[in-house]
């Protein structure tokens, strides 16, 4: 049982050196500063604090713990002269980088909990664990989406550019869509005066089916072209 667990840790660690370029403590405080960045200029903005705020405040630094492995990770194992090693393991695409990405997903939703609780001691008290299942759903969606735009692209910086063009796109639509279910960055907190409480969760959950939908094909088309490993090395 020891073994088993001793390399787990090891796939683990070693993992999330390859997804983070070996710059994982880096990330982890670039979140944190962005999380206290955007509290502060709350502070000195509004400081009526609730659910509906703190998500927000979740959301961002999510985003960005998830950006550089989801742009930058076939690159990186390019650059690193690991492709014709990884195209080599049986199953690659579900062996490796599927785990990568759920790993990835995982060290944000652990992440995350800790600024949870950060917020939950200091800002505003409220139930963490719905809210960091609430906060992974645009996360996930959009960490399939820049997967699947670097199956495509294959360049970091060339995925990087049109995700940020892609989420450009999601936020300047996000006010007009504020309470619909096409809207990526739906609130599920941000409960509007004039809708019934029946209506409003109906919206919630048809957001959170397609979010979950879509990116369960995005994930499946990435997975998809990687199958070509001819168009990858």
């Amino acid at each position: 049982m020891k073994s088993y667990l001793l390399l787990l840790y090891k796939l683990i660690t070693y993992n999330v050196k390859v997804i983070f370029g070996n710059k994982f403590v880096y990330f982890v405080v670039a979140a944190f500063l962005f999380f206290a960045f955007i509290i502060t200029i709350t502070i000195f903005d509004d400081p009526q604090f609730n659910e509906a705020v703190i998500y927000g405040f979740l959301v961002f630094p999510g985003l960005l713990l998830i950006f550089y492995p989801m742009a930058y990770g076939i690159q990186n194992d390019d650059d690193a002269k690991m492709l014709e090693t990884i195209f080599g393991i049986p199953n690659y695409r579900y062996k490796v980088w599927l785990v990568r990405f759920v790993l990835t997903i995982g060290i944000a939703a652990v992440i995350l909990f800790v600024l949870g609780n950060l917020a939950n001691l200091t800002l505003y008290r409220f139930n963490i664990l719905p809210m960091i299942g609430q906060v992974l759903f645009p996360i996930t969606f959009l960490s399939s989406v820049a997967f699947m735009f670097s199956t495509l692209i294959k360049n970091g910086n060339g995925t990087a550019i049109v995700l940020v063009i892609v989420s450009f796109i999601f936020l300047l639509f996000a006010e007009p869509l504020e309470y619909s279910v096409y809207n990526i960055f739906l609130n599920p907190f941000e409960e509007p005066r004039d809708m019934s409480e029946f209506i409003w969760l109906t919206i919630i959950y048809k957001n959170r089916v397609y979010l979950t939908i879509l990116s369960v094909l995005c994930l499946l088309f990435g997975m998809f072209n990687l199958q070509f490993r001819e168009k990858f090395v």
